[in-house]
């Protein structure tokens, strides 16, 4: 089990395939996403990662937040998630992922806070079809109707589909294809649409529900890390001539 990302929705866009197709695609966005604290079983009970993305002004934190980027050697950052990973898939604190986490065509699984709506109809937040046009029913076209029974049970029964807040819930969306990476932007593009406004935040996982691709790099994508192995490489090469 690898850790994910945390990325910022930029928006939606489209690009085309080779056949001439266009696939829609939500774009999202790395802002420098670093690991600041690690959970491990023998301190924690469970083995863990966590990760911060995104600049934030230090006046804005609390004397604690302060006190935890400074000990992992880390700018402050604006939003933090954990993801659960096997002991063999911890990343080093301070370490920077890159968007060659992902792979192409490979399937994701996207959490995100949905839009709010604020206070919403029975008409809009559960679909209800609503009242006649006609024949007696007035004013009250986009009401719910009936909440109950008579006398027996003569109560409303818990969970009943009512009026109410819509949106604003953390929803995930399953098996999402990977259709492009841009590493030197940090950019994912994601075919379909994701949970989550414009610039919102929204976890990045690899799919439960699918087999991962086999040449996954683990134990994540580490900013600069392939560079350097590049040029190691390169001066061995050297070194051998």
């Amino acid at each position: 089990m690898r850790t994910g990302l945390i990325a910022r929705k930029v928006g939606m866009t489209r690009v085309y395939a080779e056949d001439g197709e266009h696939i829609p695609v939500t774009v999202m966005q790395l802002e420098g996403c670093q690991v600041v604290g690690q959970r491990t079983n023998d301190k924690n009970g469970y083995t863990a990662v966590q990760l911060g993305a995104g600049a934030a002004k230090p006046k804005r934190l609390t004397k604690a937040d302060r006190g935890q980027f400074a000990k992992a050697n880390v700018e402050p950052k604006m939003k933090l998630a954990e993801f659960r990973v096997s002991e063999d898939n911890l990343v080093d604190v301070g370490a920077e992922l890159s968007a060659k986490h992902f792979l192409v065509g490979q399937r994701v699984d996207v959490t995100g806070s949905t839009i709010g709506k604020g206070f919403a109809g029975a008409m809009k937040r559960w679909n209800f079809g609503g009242l006649r046009a006609t024949h007696g029913v007035s004013i009250s076209h986009r009401s719910h109707g009936s909440t109950g029974q008579r006398q027996d049970p003569g109560r409303v029964f818990k969970n009943k589909k009512m009026a109410g807040h819509m949106g604003d819930r953390n929803r995930t969306t399953q098996n999402i294809e990977v259709v492009r990476v841009d590493e030197d932007r940090g950019l994912i593009l994601l075919k379909g649409a994701v949970p989550g406004p414009k610039g919102g935040w929204v976890e990045i996982r690899d799919a439960v529900r699918m087999s991962a691709p086999a040449d996954l790099p683990k134990p994540a994508a580490i900013k600069g890390q392939g560079d350097a192995a590049a040029e190691a490489a390169g001066d061995d090469a050297k070194g051998a001539e």
